[in-house]
């Protein structure tokens, strides 16, 4: 599976031109997207890169990869990030590994975003992989109300659990939130859900990435498949 995650990240780079601002993702896929990428910079490339996580931007130093911010560029021309799940309308749920906010903010801010992963990650429909909502934790119990009522307006219903971290304490992201994981089975209107969770004062974020994939790349064992939006 980890040599599939690195074709799809090689197949992506050739994307990549000199003078480029690019989104760096987060994630294990992502990860294999930056060791390349260092390999080329330190060939000669010229590009300019934005992390979407602490995690992301101590691997692009280490590899040589020179970085900025958004508060520095007004936009980026690429940002290429894996998924944890694909739908044939190139929408994504994203956030297993907790850099959401960041994510979508760096790919909302990018003229294209290539998402890239191994086959496994696509399905026919959202739902499988636990949804991660990003909340603030004042007023949480409120908010996980206001969630479950957003989910019945959806048609869609699920256990709510706070994310941990491997020593049993809250998981905290790099801005300071908590994480809500649901197991929705499937979601049947993506984009309906998005918009009443992303209206509800105590989510931050949410793990659906509507209408931002422009083109997705996966590896399988038949080879890469590269769709693109429809």
């Amino acid at each position: 599976m980890d040599a599939l995650k690195r074709q799809a990240a090689a197949h992506a780079l050739r994307e990549v031109e000199s003078g480029m601002k690019l989104g760096l993702g987060t994630g294990s896929t992502a990860k294999h997207f930056v060791d390349l990428l260092g390999e080329k910079v330190r060939a000669g490339l010229k590009v300019v890169g934005v992390p979407t996580s602490e995690a992301t931007r101590a691997q692009a130093e280490a590899c040589g990869v020179p970085l900025t911010t958004l508060d520095e560029i007004d936009h980026l021309d690429l940002t290429v990030d894996g998924a944890d799940e694909i739908n044939p309308a190139l929408d994504l749920i994203k956030g297993g590994g907790g850099a959401l906010l960041r994510e979508k903010i760096v790919a909302s801010a990018s003229d294209r975003m290539i998402v890239i992963a191994d086959e496994s990650k696509w399905v026919a429909r959202l739902g499988r992989f636990p949804l991660p909502i990003e909340v603030i934790p004042f007023g949480l119990a409120a908010t996980r109300h206001a969630i479950a009522a957003a989910f019945a307006k959806a048609g869609v219903s699920g256990q709510m659990d706070l994310r941990k971290s491997a020593d049993g304490h809250v998981f905290v992201t790099d801005g300071g939130h908590w994480i809500v994981d649901v197991r929705l089975g499937e979601i049947e209107d993506p984009p309906r859900l998005a918009g009443l969770l992303s209206a509800i004062p105590g989510v931050v974020e949410h793990g659906l990435f509507i209408g931002l994939g422009s083109t997705a790349i996966l590896a399988g064992a038949q080879g890469i498949r590269v769709i693109q939006r429809p």
